[in-house]
């Protein structure tokens, strides 16, 4: 399955008494798309994943899918530091309709590299549809190294990485490592164009609610 080159990462709208403004979300998902936005990221880190109930993850996937309707993808964020409840959020995810997800590394606890690969490896073994790893280490305290993302990249499970540790080097390592069809995408707007020039497939964006035509 192909999400394309621009993805958003979608800002959850609530409302003034802090609920999910659904109506809000479907209408930012409406204009995402108007704007060339290929594949919609609910719930991940810009859309307030961390403080988000479950039911309004499973929510939100179900009201962008009602509008995307095969005009655009949706991939939603279930990652947490938590095994069991990324496994649980994951099959969540995949019932309310979303067509890949994204993981990203467990934060606060730092674990080693073999414990990422374990961990993303259960996930992949609970879900089948397409998971994309996000590596933001400045907001995880956890770098996921290219040895860890070129071992996980041999399972077909694993689309590709949206890689945000802002380490040029790193991410060409990994684009020569993998394999041919694991995608990279940036996953800091300010550094899309160099990280295109070494081979990145594309963004997931958050400046693209304003400038996705751009």
């Amino acid at each position: 399955m192909h999400f394309g080159r621009l993805l958003t990462a979608m800002a959850t709208p609530f409302d003034e008494e802090g609920n999910l403004d659904q109506s809000g979300v479907r209408r930012l998902a409406e204009h995402l798309i108007a704007t060339g936005t290929e594949t919609i990221v609910v719930s991940g880190t810009t859309g307030e994943s961390p403080t988000l109930s479950a039911a309004e993850r499973v929510l939100l996937i179900e009201l962008a899918q009602d509008v995307c309707r095969g005009r655009a993808k949706v991939l939603a964020g279930v990652g947490t530091n938590s095994t069991s409840d990324t496994l649980q959020g994951a099959r969540a995810a995949v019932d309310a309709g979303a067509d890949g997800i994204m993981v990203v590394t467990p934060y606060y606890n730092k674990p080693p590299q073999d414990s990422l690969y374990h961990h993303f490896t259960e996930v992949a073994r609970a879900v089948d549809v397409p998971i994309l790893i996000y590596n933001v280490p400045g907001r995880t305290g956890c770098n996921m190294l290219p040895s860890t993302v070129v071992r996980l990249s041999q399972a077909s499970s694993f689309l590709g990485i949206k890689e945000a540790s802002g380490n040029l080097d790193q991410v060409s390592e990994i684009i020569r490592a993998v394999r041919k069809d694991f995608v990279l995408y940036s996953g800091d707007d300010s550094l899309t164009l160099p990280m295109l020039a070494v081979g990145a497939e594309g963004v997931v964006s958050v400046a693209s609610h304003i400038i996705g035509q751009e």
